[in-house]
């Protein structure tokens, strides 16, 4: 069993809601990878799960612009399950590191 087998049911992200499609702008926007994001949210929920963060960096050399963007989230427990844990997202924000 690999690590995204034993979280599966555990990390849910807040598909279909306002929020899911501000994030999906948002990411778009800023971000230069040619892997769709449909392809990526289980990695991203699981990165934030392992560190116990409630962001994930997009990293300077993957943007568009050359900054760091951060992608802030609200994690909630869901009633029906303690373990369970889901993703709404909040916002963006960016860094220019200084050269």
């Amino acid at each position: 069993m690999n690590q995204l087998d034993f979280y599966k049911n555990e990390l849910q992200m807040d598909y279909f809601s306002d929020n899911y499609r501000k994030f999906e702008r948002d990411f778009y926007r800023y971000s230069a990878l040619d892997t769709p994001l449909t392809f990526l949210t289980d990695d991203i929920m699981l990165a934030m799960a392992k560190s116990a963060k409630n962001y994930f960096k997009l990293n300077k050399e993957n943007a568009k612009d050359n900054r760091d963007h951060y992608f802030i989230f609200d994690i909630e427990n869901l009633n029906d399950s303690k373990l369970t844990k889901k993703y709404v997202y909040q916002r963006t924000t960016s860094i220019r590191q200084k050269d």
